[in-house]
């Protein structure tokens, strides 16, 4: 590149640094930045001389360019000559003082060019530097701050000059005044004295290894006073802190004696500054500089110091930390590190002064002190480690704390300690109990509000930082291991520690599993050896009960039943095989649930069939027996808990149910009766159970204990057994003879059915029945459900049928006096229900109950019931619906039953006589209620009856007159005489039908207008029955006569009735339709008449074969004048194919058409298929259009008669009577049938339909074919645009091939080629190229004929944009890979050169369909490119590489597709690899990367190809597009980034450089920054 191509890129780059956007600027730096690194020397003269010249450049486009520079520098410094050096550090250090004033921005980039260009020519630098620095005068702050800067740049450089620079800078140290230079000052002391610290800390490094501190203490001592005595008394905040900052490292840069000497004033000095800054980040850090420097000279000072250096610090690490400010928090790490330097130099002192602030109550002091404790065991594990149990003892008072943050902090403490050993001295565990007490508190009595900063509060909560803590020391820390394994187990029975179970499972299982890792030794528990740890029986009640409730504390049952598992071996030998299979099957059946899903009961049954297993298992009497013992024990611990309380009495049920000795047993439950708490309903039920499940096994001892008990004194209100109901109210004695009673209960309910029999009545029952005479609600709903279980288990028992049960009639006496004992008019308990579900158990049990009884349990029940106020609403009280929809339920199944005892007619008389009263009530809801169970009974009754209905004959004469008197009479109001009436009507039309031609129109027409006025729902289907009769024997008449209906049909909605079948009719029903309020409706009936002539399929197909000759008769539509000069005149739809296309509808409809409808299926399909294409945007009749507006529902009438809708419709219809339901399901997922209705979408809508018919119709379509084979010749435009587009859809499909119509497709396509419509030719080469995918291997065959019409449909009108070219385009792109090559060889450079302009269209369309057949092409070609069309592929790169940022991504995509295909034809295996790697569908593209790597191996194998590739780069850069308008320069500049010299011949780089001046002036930021770049990147032309 010449000198003058290079001023030309610069100035170029330079006069755009003026961009106003930020991001075009940035890459101008950038830019300059790539000429030099090429080129440094040139590019920094081009910067110095511009800046030098534009004098009055504001000052943001001067930091830029000297910004730029920096950058240049820091690479490239080592290449200047000192000339040009020279120049810089003195255009710099102008720019850097021109002003006297702060410009912060540009002082600092040109402060930056200095101190990168005094990395490597420090002395000029310096030099220059010095030469600032007047003696007596201040100097400029930006030179102090590049002295700061350089001393820390190049510390080995600068530290030789700092004596020559202090002793300059010294002397002036008192004649700073302003605050802004004092800073500046302390700033360059700060940085001198750690640049000083650096060189001597790297002496082996450094220049000139004899410096010592020596060389510098004089001067900074002497800095040091000023800075200490006379700047930090400053008021201004800033300059105390600078002062301060300074402090720290000049601290160790003192003279030892000075340090020491100091210290006593330095320290108070800076702890006094806490007092007046709130930040005081900046003080902790000096603080703990200066302790090092102390400590590091072993100073006796600070001894003296230390008490108030610990009560400041301390003040400091109790201030209270919001975590949305990083200084507060980085002044508590500044603040711990000081207190590690003084753990490490005075341990007692420091332990002497925080252990006894631990035993305060203040809670910031609390906290804080904990603090500093937990980060000392950590930072200063080796001096603190004979301070342990000093550390442990004082840490029994915080334990003690109930306040949050202090129980935060301990649990910190303790996790610190478990880490560093302190738990496995004495007192150890102690802290791990509280945190086991912490991971027990329960989430909702967390006292604190979240902070504003805390995402999630439950995270750090006491409790979620106690469980996190316990499982890492647990997992974690290798040491606890034998600390916490078998401790933690004690913490799993006590109550306390209820809350912690899930947590200490979870630690209990890894540490179990670590144990057994071991090996067998190390896992098993000595429980000799450790007393305090529950018994193996202990943990397997606590845990199995526990697990009732699965999905409180986080999920406690599953953790509990994966600790029990893994515990087998220390709970019994033999249960290992056993629960390693059980317990992952309950484990799953949890995960398949939530709690809000979960089943309770059958959850506690697949827990209680584990413990049966279990137990079955271990086989052991003692083991059991000890089991039940610990038990009992545990029944006090969930007094608070009552659902898991009564699954523990169901557990020592099935225990005692397993044990072997009946002393064991019967002491047991004689405990459990003494104990329980009766007063608690929960744990009375769980009793029960208990008996129950005993009961299974034990029946007789159950039964004895219960008996023995029964006979205490506490039934006779005195002192009871062992005192335990001494002073008892007679209310807590009801409770436990309702607890007592509930057990007798559930005994007979759960004993074995075979051994219940015998007990019922001389055991059970006789201790029950003795408590009948209560008057305690309680007790009577307890007695009553105890009876209703007995008579259960007496029902369900297999001799029941001999079972003679002596007091039934006593028991349903007594049920009857409970019900009557109820309000009247209120329902509160369920005994209601429970009494009558036990007489209805009773009332199935011999002997029968004899008929005054069963008088008395129907009236008493019925009055109990009915008499009750009406029934709440849902709002008034869910549990009230509830119970009284579940009493009224009951009352049905007994009198249902009661009923079966007596099923005749005198036994329904007998029901109805009883609601006889009410029904005559004269209060609504008691009439509703008797109603309802009189249907319900009667339903019951009559379901084995049966009634028919015998037509009649009438004589045959005056048959007209008596067809009108009987018409009259459809209107009768009494319905015996209308339903006679349609009777005798059908019979006559039967009959003598044949003579009454003449007479079809007046009949059907009396009969419409009769229907309108006729009320009975058996009327409409006698009506039916008419017309089809009528049909039978004058069909076209009755079709015509329907046909003359005024338009709209009256529809309506139908509804299930009653079917009736007419003597004689054929197998044909017709079904009356109502509407949704119920009735008949009056304005459905010409649709039901139409229906009506369906129920046979002979007499369908003739209707159906009448009504398409009505439909083709007529013109499907006329055309009214426009008014409007342009306006396409409308199109009104004509009457007869309007109405005849409605009655298609109705009478398809039918079920019974199906037949009919098959037989004519291809010209039904055909005849509507055209009758949709020709009436898609014909409007109806202007008469009928104004009835839809004046109508009721003009949505639902305007979608029924509107008529392309109503042919839609009624072609939907068609398929689907004719069993192509497929068909019509496909469509309907697909919106086909909507497309159909539109213009927008007809053509796809026909297109679909072809789809789904080809699929699941096949085999009807040559008929169709046949039949739409004359289409073709069609008037109708639409017409032939539809057909079109279905035979085109059906070559997508093998079925075309398969049914042998390709020939014959073909043809008719060829036939339609010449079309005078545009898209009736685009769709003939859509079908054409469907070929491609439904006959791929007959496309060799027509290869010819295909290519021909696909070329020639690219050349097709004047039209650059035809829609048939686009189309051609689509049909080649699938055609070509499946034709003979030599077929295609003679047109392919053709299509290359047409479809070529299109790449730039406007039109997204055609810029897709043509990039993707290039794509094709090049694909076709792979390894058999001619040199011809190789052209076309190097001449289609750029275009193809630049719209991959075209703003469509369809575009994108085809680019991404041609340039993967391209590949392989350029000869080129990276280039070809780039493409597929990078330009896969649906990975993200890197276009910058991409173009990069592109661009590269362009270069490297077409060098030849850089000047077209650019020229084709100019002609994008005016490109509409700006994505493309900026991928355009930046791919110049990557081909000229990897260009070499020798092909820069083929650049014309003037033009090149001024069209990418152009650019660097769009409007479009994004491309003048590509221009910018890619002005960079022309230095490569070098």
């Amino acid at each position: 590149m010449t000198e003058s191509s290079m001023k030309k890129l610069a100035s170029t780059l330079l006069d755009a640094i003026t961009d106003k956007d930020p991001l075009v600027q940035e890459q101008v730096c950038s830019a300059l930045c790539s000429l030099g690194e090429a080129r440094p020397v040139e590019t920094l003269r081009a910067c110095e001389e511009y800046l030098r010249q534009h004098d009055k450049l504001a000052h943001p486009y001067r930091a830029a360019v000297l910004r730029a520079m920096e950058r240049v520098l820091s690479s490239r410094a080592s290449e200047l000559d000192k000339d040009t050096a020279s120049t810089i550090i003195l255009l710099a250090s102008s720019e850097m003082t021109k002003t006297k004033d702060l410009v912060w921005d540009w002082q600092q980039a040109a402060s930056g060019v200095l101190v990168a260009v005094g990395r490597q020519f420090i002395s000029k630098v310096m030099e220059e530097l010095l030469r600032r620095l007047h003696p007596g005068t201040l100097p400029h702050c930006a030179v102090l701050h590049t002295l700061a800067s350089l001393s820390v740049a190049n510390a080995f450089g600068v530290v030789p000059f700092l004596p020559s620079v202090l002793s300059s800078l010294l002397p002036v140290l008192g004649v700073a005044k302003q605050d802004t230079v004092r800073v500046a000052f302390c700033s360059a002391l700060q940085r001198f004295s750690e640049g000083a610290l650096e060189y001597l800390a790297n002496l082996d490094r450094a220049p000139d290894p004899t410096v010592r501190k020596d060389a510098f203490a004089t001067d900074i001592f002497s800095a040091y006073d000023v800075l200490f005595h006379q700047w930090l008394q400053s008021r201004e905040a800033k300059l105390r802190l600078a002062v301060v900052e300074a402090l720290g490292p000049m601290s160790h840069l003192l003279p030892s004696e000075r340090l020491e000497e100091q210290l006593p004033k330095l320290l108070p000095g800076i702890l006094a500054l806490y007092k007046k800054h709130a930040e005081t980040f900046y003080l902790s850090k000096s603080l703990g500089q200066i302790l090092e420097a102390a400590v590091s000279v072993g100073s006796r000072t600070l001894e003296t110091q230390l008490d108030a250096l610990l009560a400041a610090l301390h003040s400091q690490i109790c201030v209270p930390v919001e975590s949305s400010s990083p200084l507060v928090m980085s002044n508590q790490k500044e603040v711990l590190r000081c207190f590690t330097v003084l753990a490490c130099s005075s341990p007692d002192r420091l332990l002497a002064f925080l252990l006894p602030r631990l035993d305060t109550s203040n809670e910031r002091t609390r906290v804080g002190t904990l603090q500093v404790v937990r980060h000392v065991i950590n930072s200063a594990a080796a001096q603190m480690e004979d301070k342990k149990p000093f550390i442990l003892s004082s840490m029994r008072l915080p334990l003690l704390d109930t306040n949050s943050k202090v129980k935060r902090a301990v649990v910190q403490v303790i996790s610190a300690m478990a880490h560093h050993g302190y738990l496995e001295q004495p007192g150890g565990e102690a802290m791990i109990e509280y945190i086991v007490q912490q991971c027990a508190l329960p989430p909702e009595q967390e006292p604190e509000k979240p902070g504003p900063g805390s995402k999630d509060p439950k995270a750090d909560s006491v409790r979620a930082i106690s469980v996190r803590t316990l499982y890492l020391v647990s997992t974690t820390v290798d040491r606890m291991s034998h600390v916490l394994w078998p401790y933690l187990l004690q913490f799993l029975t006590p109550v306390r520690f209820t809350g912690a179970l899930t947590p200490l499972c979870r630690s209990l299982v890894h540490l179990a599993q670590k144990r057994q890792e071991a090996g067998a030794d190390a896992f098993l528990i000595q429980y000799d050896a450790h007393a305090s740890l529950p018994s193996p029986y202990a943990v397997t009640g606590r845990l199995l009960v526990v697990s009732s409730s699965p999905y409180l504390g986080d999920g406690r049952g599953a953790a509990a039943l994966r600790l029990l598992s893994v515990l087998h071996p220390n709970i019994h030998p033999l249960l290992g095989q056993h629960w390693e299979t059980t317990v992952p099957l309950l484990l799953g059946y949890l995960d398949e649930h939530t709690e809000e899903t979960l089943p309770q009961e059958e959850w506690e049954e697949k827990l209680l069939m584990f413990l049966r297993d279990t137990l079955a298992i271990i086989s052991d009497n003692a083991w059991i027996c000890q089991l039940s013992l610990e038990l009992c024990r545990q029944l006090p611990c969930y007094d608070e808990a009552p659902q898991e309380k009564n699954f523990l009495y169901k557990c020592i049920g099935t225990t005692l149910g397993a044990a072997s000795s009946k002393e064991v047993v019967r002491k047991h439950l004689q405990e459990l009766l003494e104990t329980a708490r009766y007063q608690e309903e929960a744990e009375r039920e769980g009793l029960a159970c208990c008996f129950g499940i005993c009961a299974i096994s034990h029946l007789e001892d159950t039964l004895a204990q219960l008996e023995d008990f029964v006979r205490s004194e506490v039934f006779r209100k005195s002192i009871g057994i062992l005192n335990i109901f001494k002073d008892r109210s007679e209310n807590e004695v009801e409770k436990v003879k309702s607890a007592l009673i509930l057990c007798y209960g559930h005994v007979a309910a759960r004993a074995p059915r075979e051994l219940v029999l015998a007990k019922v009545e001389s055991d059970i029952l006789r201790n029950i029945c003795q408590h009948f005479s209560t008057k305690d609600p309680a007790l009577k709903l307890c007695l009553v459900q105890s009876v209703c279980m007995v008579s259960r288990a007496i029902c369900s028992s297999t001799q029941a049928g001999s079972f003679h049960f002596t007091r039934k009639a006593e028991l349903v006496a007594q049920m009857m006096e409970f019900i009557r004992a109820e309000p009247p008019d209120s329902l509160r308990t369920p005994i209601r229900k429970k009494a009558m579900l036990t007489c209805t158990y009773l009332v199935s049990v011999e002997p029968a109950l004899d008929e005054q009884a069963r008088a008395d349990v129907i009236h008493g029940c019925l009055h109990s019931i009915m008499a009750l106020l009406p029934e709440p609403k849902e709002e008034d009280g869910g549990c009230q619906k509830s119970l009284y929809l579940e009493t009224l339920h009951a009352l049905e199944d007994l009198l249902t039953s009661l009923l079966q005892r007596n099923m005749t007619p005198q036994g329904l008389q007998i029901m109805i006589e009883h609601l006889s009263p009410w029904i005559k009530s004269p209060r609504g809801h008691e009439r509703a209620r008797a109603l309802g169970l009189s249907a319900l009974l009667l339903r019951y009754f009559l379901e084995h009856l049966r009634v028919s209905i015998i037509a009649k004959r009438l004589p045959p004469d005056q048959l007209i007159s008596l067809l009108l008197t009987m018409f009259e009479a459809l209107g009768d109001p009494e319905k015996n005489c209308s339903r006679a009436a349609t009777v005798m009507i059908n019979c006559l039309l039967q009959e003598r039908g044949g003579v009454l031609q003449e007479k079809v129109p007046e009949i059907v027409s009396v009969l419409r207008s009769k229907l309108q006025e006729a009320q009975g729902e058996h009327v409409l289907p006698a009506a039916q029955h008419s017309v089809y009769l009528l049909a039978t024997q004058h069909c076209a008449a009755v079709v015509s006569s329907l046909l003359g209906s005024p338009l709209p049909l009256d529809r309506c909605i139908q509804a299930a009735m009653p079917t009736s079948s007419w003597q004689g009719g054929p197998a044909g029903t017709f079904c009356s339709e109502v509407h949704l309020s119920g009735g008949p409706a009056p304005s459905c009936h010409t649709c039901m008449l139409w229906r009506a002539l369906a129920v046979e399929p002979r007499l369908a197909a003739q209707v159906l074969g009448l009504l398409l000759e009505k439909m083709s008769r007529d013109v499907p539509f006329k055309e009214s004048r426009a008014f409007l000069l342009g306006r396409t005149p409308d199109r009104v739809a004509t009457l007869l194919p309007l109405s005849a296309t409605c009655a298609l509808f109705e009478v398809m409809s039918t079920p019974a058409a199906g037949p009919a409808v098959l037989e004519l299926y291809p010209q039904l399909f055909v005849v509507l298929l055209l009758r949709v294409s020709c009436t898609v945007g014909v409007q109806l009749p202007r008469n009928l259009q104004a009835q839809e507006r004046r109508g009721a529902s003009p949505a639902l009438a305007t979608r029924n008669l509107e008529p392309c809708s109503s042919a839609v419709d009624t072609l939907r219809s068609m398929l689907l009577r004719s069993g192509s339901e497929d068909v019509v399901q496909r469509m309907d997922l697909e919106g086909g049938w909507e497309l159909l209705r539109t213009s927008a979408g007809h053509e796809e809508g026909a297109t679909r339909l072809a789809r789904a018919m080809a699929e699941h119709a096949g085999p009807r379509l040559p008929l169709v074919l046949k039949t739409l084979a004359c289409t073709h010749s069609s008037a109708y435009e639409n017409q032939r645009v539809t057909t079109t587009a279905f035979l085109a859809e059906l070559l997508n499909s093998n079925v075309a091939n398969d049914l042998m119509l390709l020939d014959s497709l073909l043809e008719s396509l060829a036939a339609r080629q010449k079309d005078t419509c545009a898209s009736v030719r685009r769709l003939v080469l859509r079908g054409l190229a469907n070929l491609a995918s439904g006959c791929p291997d007959k496309v060799r065959t027509h290869g010819p004929q295909l290519l021909t019409a696909m070329i020639g449909g690219l050349d097709d009108g004047d039209n650059p944009h035809s829609p048939v070219a686009l189309e051609a385009m689509l049909g080649l792109a699938r055609l070509v890979h499946l034709v003979e090559s030599w077929d295609l060889r003679s047109g392919l450079l053709h299509v290359a050169i047409r479809i070529r302009p299109f790449f730039d269209s406007e039109k997204m369309e055609f810029r897709t369909a043509s990039i993707r057949l290039f794509g094709h092409l090049n694909k076709v070609c792979h390894g058999d490119c001619e040199d011809v069309f190789l052209d076309q592929v190097v001449g289609g790169l750029a275009p193809l590489l630049l719209h991959l940022q075209d703003p469509q991504a369809t575009v994108a995509s085809a680019c991404r597709f041609a340039l993967r295909m391209c590949g392989p034809n350029l000869a080129c295996e990276e280039l070809s690899a780039a493409f597929q790697k990078h330009l896969q569908e649906g990975r993200a593209l890197h276009f910058g990367e991409f173009l990069n790597t592109t661009c590269k191996h362009l270069m490297h194998h077409f060098p030849d190809l850089l000047g077209r590739l650019l020229t084709t780069c100019l002609f994008y850069f005016k490109s509409s597009w700006e994505n493309v308008r900026a991928a355009a320069p930046l791919f110049t500049g990557f081909l000229v980034l990897h260009s070499e010299p020798r092909q820069q011949p083929q650049v014309d780089l003037d033009q090149l450089i001024a069209a990418l001046q152009i650019l660097l002036k769009d409007p479009a930021p994004e491309v003048r920054t590509r221009a910018a770049e890619a002005l960079g990147r022309l230095v490569k032309l070098a």
